[in-house]
């Protein structure tokens, strides 16, 4: 192997221009390909920013062309030379219009074959890739991914610098507090039977560090939560969080619009328009079944209760007469997408989720249509419904009915996303931001036929619902805010209690003892005997927002090194078992049944 001895890089490949032609320059990288002519020899040099072609020819010194003559794919090299004109230019690339005539070549490095292409949108089977991660992240599409994390991270710390922020790191290793998602456990050596957890965020120390007078904190941290994956999920992810004192939500959704604002400008040159729509929860769930719509499209739901309300359908009837509701949306000009096989498809969709089935009305080009159940009606109330519906030839209307309400709206919200994919109505490039505020405070559990906390136990409810904690409870909203882009929740933030006895209030009513809080919350609760500051933030899902910046399908893509579905690293094959000595320090076991 050759050494770099007397060459130092001067440019990355993928910065050369027609303007630094003439320009002597040492360049380096992983070889892309390499094309032998014969008499002319071209090798396509990558780096992080971009591919170069390195010419040699009939004034390259001999013993410079046939080492080139050597190289093959993935070998790491060293060349000198001068950028010259491109013959045959390529205008696909941006260095397309110069190339390098090497004086001097080093082969840092050779390369076995890897085993699958080091190309954009590779199609080898993504399981292939992540074992091979560290090849797979040479690909040009994965490092521009990252490339732009790195510039959005770097504008997040200067936006909230210039906004008098003071970044604080905050324990890793903190104490297990078992509300929400299930915590990773990291037993103690030192103290036997005791054990810390990773924390789900920052949440309590970033409160404390309110009541410690900082006034404004923020952290890019790591959090980890034990729960299935899905595509928009990983075991450990990465958060904005943020926390400000002295304020009320406008002040802090001030904050998150401006950042979002910069955020977008400088990395994607997108102007967003402020200040950013709103929907309250009731409207978000009323207009979309969601309460993280997606905005870029419309399909919005209407209420069809009325209009039905006496109609000859018993499914409608016995709906309302349940104390639910019947809605629907209309899909424009569907009516050749959505064949009465797609509908079926539709119907176990919606069954799926908790429907007991679907109406429909097709409507043909030449105003006829076909139904589920129009025969159950009169003219006059069919006349209704399509009134109500605003169906017109060629439109397809989606029906649900159901005693709980809920069930209608979260049906009519997954088919209204399946059918726009359907009909293709998604728009690409667009980025719908919006927030949705008034939260439930409280959340019906089914199983346990009680309401509980839909947030965590320090969210403050809205001034006008006091009155209502103890006798109202589906009553009460929260000062809660969630950020939404294109259908994803980027953020959920809130005002915090203060107040201890309206903390001792909220603790009571979520079944929570003095003695039970204590234990759990101590310190933070002790911390607020001592002076704390009015108070509130949020947490921005880093990964999500690149995610969505960049149209990727999963998290894996914006993330260096992800976990696949079970939370496993096919590249180091992790989690592994320990060795024995291992558990024995920590004082562990390990049971037959969990081998």
């Amino acid at each position: 192997m050759d050494t770099m001895t007397g060459l130092k890089r001067t440019d990355y490949c993928g910065t050369l221009r027609a303007k630094d032609i003439g320009r002597q320059v040492v360049v380096a990288g992983w070889v892309q390909r390499q094309r032998d002519l014969g008499a002319l020899i071209f090798v396509d040099l990558r780096d992080r920013e971009g591919i170069v072609q390195l010419a040699f020819g009939e004034t390259t010194a001999p013993e410079i062309f046939e080492k080139a003559r050597g190289v093959r794919s993935e070998y790491v090299l060293m060349a000198q030379g001068v950028v010259r004109e491109r013959s045959s230019k390529n205008m696909e690339i941006p260095t397309g219009e110069i190339e390098i005539d090497v004086t001097d070549l080093r082969i840092l490095n050779q390369s076995e074959t890897p085993p699958f292409e080091i190309t954009e949108n590779c199609q080898t089977a993504e399981l292939t890739r992540l074992k091979y991660r560290y090849l797979d992240l040479r690909r040009p599409d994965l490092q521009r991914n990252l490339l732009l994390r790195h510039k959005l991270t770097k504008v997040t710390r200067d936006y909230f610098d210039e906004n008098g922020f003071v970044e604080i790191e905050t324990p890793i290793l903190i104490r297990s507090t078992p509300e929400g998602a299930r915590d990773y456990l990291v037993p103690s050596r030192i103290h036997k039977g005791k054990f810390y957890a990773l924390p789900q965020s920052p949440q309590l120390y970033k409160q404390l560090s309110m009541v410690a007078g900082f006034d404004r904190y923020m952290q890019i941290a790591r959090c980890f939560r034990d729960e299935d994956l899905r595509a928009d999920r990983q075991p450990e992810f990465t958060q904005i969080d943020l926390e400000m004192s002295f304020v009320e939500m406008e002040d802090v959704l001030a904050i998150g619009e401006g950042y979002m604002q910069r955020a977008f400008k400088e990395v994607l040159g997108v102007d967003v328009p402020l200040p950013l729509p709103r929907l309250t929860y009731a409207e978000a769930m009323a207009r979309y079944g969601s309460d993280k719509p997606d905005t870029r499209y419309g399909l919005e739901i209407y209420d069809l209760t009325e209009t039905v309300r006496s109609c000859g359908f018993g499914v409608f009837t016995g709906a309302i007469a349940g104390g639910g509701s019947v809605r629907g949306i209309t899909a424009k000009n569907a009516v050749d997408t959505l064949t009465r096989k797609e509908i079926d498809k539709l119907t176990e969709a919606a069954r799926g989720i908790g429907a007991k089935g679907l109406a429909w009305i097709r409507m043909n080009a030449d105003g006829s249509f076909s139904s589920s159940f129009t025969k159950f009606l009169t003219e006059e109330e069919t006349a209704a419904v399509l009134a109500a519906a605003d169906a017109q030839p060629g439109d397809v209307v989606l029906i649900v009915g159901d005693v709980k309400n809920s069930i209608v709206l979260t049906v009519l919200g997954a088919l209204r996303q399946i059918v726009a994919k359907k009909l293709d109505i998604v728009p690409q490039g667009q980025y719908n931001l919006l927030w949705i505020t008034e939260f439930p405070f409280f959340d019906w559990d089914e199983d346990a036929k009680q309401f509980v906390a839909m947030h965590h136990p320090f969210t403050a409810p809205m001034d006008e619902c006091l009155p209502y904690l103890e006798t109202d409870k589906a009553a009460v909203r929260a000062k809660a805010y969630d950020l939404v882009l294109n259908g994803v929740e980027l953020c959920s933030g809130s005002i915090r209690i203060t107040d201890p006895g309206l903390q001792s209030r909220i603790f009571s009513l979520l079944g929570l003892s003095d003695e039970e809080a204590h234990a759990k919350f101590g310190y933070l609760l002790d911390a607020f005997r001592f002076g704390a500051p009015p108070h509130g933030g949020m947490g921005i899902g880093l990964d999500r927002l690149i995610m969505q910046m960049l149209g990727c399908e999963s998290l894996r893509d914006v993330i260096a090194y992800p976990k696949v579905q079970n939370a496993s690293e096919p590249m180091t094959d992790c989690p592994a078992a320990v060795d024995a000595p291992q558990l024995t320090d920590l004082g562990i076991a390990i049971t037959p049944a969990a081998e």
